[in-house]
């Protein structure tokens, strides 16, 4: 195994515990309480809230499910193609609010899900 595929394993299991946590989160929590750490949910309905947590869910799970099984392993890279479109949307709603300590951590997340996108579509396909 390649250094650069044991990179991409750890960056796909730090970036699938994340989206995961944040997807059930989002996905699971009344909205209340939600808002207390993440302002933004208050200008969304609660459906919408609910479908960006699991999308979330569904890609952090996409990010190694499909790897692990050797079933459809074409989908992890794109499910992180998937969360980086999320993550550059994420941004540019926190930058019309003016959240800006917010866009970088969508920053840091879209450029490890565009590492994964390119290591996994590219030459450290499985």
């Amino acid at each position: 195994m390649s250094t650069v595929n044991v990179f991409l394993w750890i960056v796909q299991g730090l970036l699938a515990a994340m989206f995961v946590m944040a997807g059930l989160m989002k996905a699971s929590q009344p909205k209340e309480k939600l808002a207390a750490s993440l302002p933004w949910v208050e200008s969304f309905p609660l459906g919408v809230v609910r479908f960006i947590g699991v999308a979330e869910l569904l890609g952090g799970i996409g990010l190694i499910l499909p790897a692990v099984t050797g079933t459809a392993p074409i989908l992890t890279p794109v499910a992180a193609v998937g969360l980086a479109v999320t993550m550059a949307l994420a941004a540019v709603w926190h930058g019309r609010r003016k959240e800006f300590s917010s866009i970088g951590i969508n920053a840091v997340l879209l450029i490890l899900s565009l590492v994964v996108a390119w290591g996994r579509f590219g030459p450290h396909a499985f």
